[in-house]
């Protein structure tokens, strides 16, 4: 599994004489427009009038009073106002299982390698297909040394297969979007995943290690987690 960040919410810096931060390098694009929508929910004044006028109050002195804020918003629930920051991953090499998983959760957008457009035999530029080992299949190569066939032997023996069924009806001139059929749910995948800040905090309440999820997802959850935070630094504590 690999994810990568392709994007992020920014603010547009043709207009950045609406605002006047202290400190501007220590306040990310995400919490300006943060404090934008939570303040104007509470403020008579309108969002650009906000940024300039209290932008000192709440990033001053290391904004102290831009984390109790912060702080106040998630306690209470009113996370509505987090839905203004959205993330935009490249994520490689999962398995259809975490796929399906992943439609389960709400507002997010997906754009996902097509199993119907893309061809997987041995002789296309695919190669064939991948796939993804479970962890607990992937643990045999230790735990059952002792057997002549391991699990995970097995498990790969099955891939083998099932290769060679898919390249068989291809040759025979099925259609990949029929061929597909045989694809198990280990197939992997390749996804444009986008997702906004509140999103991507219940996604990972619900899938971070400990919590009962499947390991492949809490793996993408933790990946997910660390690529927000290195944008958006302030956003750690609201992951825990």
């Amino acid at each position: 599994m690999k994810v990568n960040l392709l994007a992020h919410t920014q603010l547009n810096y043709k207009n950045s004489n609406f605002y006047d931060l202290p400190h501007e390098e220590l306040v990310t694009d995400g919490q300006v427009v943060s404090l934008a929508a939570i303040r104007q929910c509470y403020s008579h004044k309108t969002a650009l009038e906000v940024l300039k006028t209290e932008s000192e109050k709440y990033f001053g002195d290391k904004g102290i009073e831009s984390k109790r804020l912060f702080k106040q918003i998630v306690s209470s629930g009113h996370t509505s106002t987090l839905e203004h920051l959205n993330f935009t991953f490249a994520i490689e090499g999962v398995s259809r299982s975490l796929l399906a998983q992943l439609t389960r959760h709400r507002h997010m957008s997906f754009s996902v390698q097509s199993q119907r457009y893309v061809k997987f035999s041995s002789d296309s530029r695919s190669e064939g297909f991948d796939y993804v080992v479970p962890e607990k299949v992937e643990e045999t190569r230790n735990t059952e040394p002792y057997l002549e066939r391991t699990a995970l032997d097995v498990y790969l023996e099955a891939m083998d297969y099932i290769q060679g069924a898919y390249d068989a009806l291809i040759k025979r001139g099925i259609p990949q979007e029929d061929a597909r059929a045989v694809l198990p749910n280990a197939a992997a995948c390749n996804l444009v995943l986008t997702a906004n800040l509140r999103t991507l905090l219940d996604f990972y309440s619900k899938r971070k290690p400990g919590a009962g999820a499947q390991h492949e997802i809490t793996q993408l959850a933790e990946e997910l987690k660390v690529r927000v935070i290195e944008v958006e630094p302030w956003t750690e504590e609201f992951f825990e």
